[in-house]
């Protein structure tokens, strides 16, 4: 979808087919039919953006063959569907079994992570629509914070100046332009904006941004009125915004809570945790896993100092299906960040991606049963978010 914002600015909406498990050529066109269509249908939009997510062997397949990049551009342009942003996060395997600490690996120490990103610049040269401005490529915040020593950090910055050059030579010779930035996720190298604006010194502010991921954000307890203003100071451009929300657990130490909570302790992906300290400019507490905060060797305390605190929860709840209470959704944040972002006389972003890749570990009564609930949930997800755009100022693009 495109919506129009009052400054003139095209704004993309997307959703990442991250949610889907084909590192295949065939299966991921197969599934245009099988999800994004319908999708599609579901809005009656007559274009619907998605953001791709190619697994390591598929970009490199297609950055070394355009014919099949072209080949999936015009199975893309068939069905009514845009790609202007990849998701770069995942190298491969994001729907396996288990994932957790997996996704973080190689990390921009490890030159298949340089090469894996090149590829995707190529392949998204060649997919971007004519009259599309940009694309955008979200990656990983370097790497997962430990171990994290100096050296790592040179070696990183060295192989993130190689890929601002690919893409300054890739606008050169292909009249592309494509930005890619560092996704800031709790437990990483970079895990807040103002980690981000320290780690990226002097690097390059014409390529490199950052993927703002509004979940992320709430889990770290940060301020889009705040966070942004900081980014910008900074000259650092957020090239996309993912649109998802956090668990928010307002009473950890209640019996019931935890119950509720313990439903969303999972196998397949991290869900790190995060609460206010004891005092009020005390750090963040945090533990890598929601399970271990619930009960691991060591659970983290509801109730520091004798005073209860709420928890944020790094797991992707849909857009418009609220937990049941005693839990809830960071959707009121969610709301403010895109309010700053989009909301006020100029679009500070215009690639916008609903990454819910969560559906297949929502607790049972939510999960999608079939292909054609996944494809109505996320249109619902979709809609949500058209409309709070729209109630935000946008416009629906002619």
């Amino acid at each position: 979808m495109r919506l129009l914002h009052a400054d003139g600015q095209t704004v993309h909406v997307a959703y990442c087919t991250n949610v889907h498990p084909g590192e295949d050529l065939d299966t991921i066109i197969g599934q245009l039919d099988r999800f994004a269509l319908p999708v599609r249908h579901h809005l009656g939009a007559d274009l619907l953006g998605l953001g791709l997510w190619l697994s390591a062997p598929v970009a490199r397949g297609l950055a070394d063959d355009p014919r099949q990049t072209d080949r999936l551009r015009a199975a893309l342009d068939e069905r009514g569907l845009e790609v202007v942003t990849l998701n770069g996060f995942p190298y491969r395997g994001f729907q396996d079994e288990v994932v957790k600490h997996r996704v973080y690996h190689p990390d921009w120490t490890e030159p298949a992570r340089l090469a894996y990103t090149t590829d995707l610049t190529e392949v998204l040269a060649r997919l971007l629509p004519d009259d599309a401005a940009r694309g955008s490529i979200s990656t990983l915040p370097l790497g997962w914070r430990h171990p994290w020593f100096g050296d790592r950090q040179v070696l990183a910055a060295e192989q993130l100046d190689r890929l601002a050059d690919h893409l300054h030579a890739l606008r050169d010779r292909t009249g592309r332009e494509i930005r890619v930035g560092l996704e800031p996720e709790p437990g990483c190298v970079i895990e807040t904006t103002t980690e981000l604006v320290d780690r990226m010194v002097g690097w390059d502010e014409d390529v490199l941004g950052v993927c703002l991921d509004l979940c992320h954000l709430a889990v770290g307890f940060e301020d889009a009125a705040v966070a942004v203003p900081r980014l910008s100071a900074a000259g650092r451009r957020v090239v996309k915004a993912q649109v998802s929300a956090a668990l928010h657990v307002e009473h950890p130490g209640d019996d019931a809570t935890r119950q509720s909570l313990a439903a969303f302790d999972e196998d397949r992906f991290l869900h790190q945790t995060r609460a206010p300290g004891a005092g009020e400019h005390a750090p963040l507490r945090a533990r890598d896993d929601l399970g271990d905060a619930l009960g691991g060797a060591r659970p983290l305390d509801p109730c520091p100092g004798g005073t209860e605190r709420p928890w944020r929860v790094h797991f992707h709840v849909p857009l418009d299906h609220a937990p049941e209470p005693p839990l809830a959704a960071t959707t009121g944040d969610l709301r403010h960040s895109l309010e700053v972002l989009v909301g006020g006389d100029a679009a500070l972003t215009d690639h916008l991606e609903v990454e819910t890749y969560t559906w297949t570990v929502v607790p049972e009564g939510v999960r999608p049963t079939d292909d054609a609930a996944l494809a109505a949930s996320i249109a619902g997800e979709l809609a949500w978010l058209r409309d709070t755009l729209i109630d935000l100022g946008l416009k629906e693009s002619a």
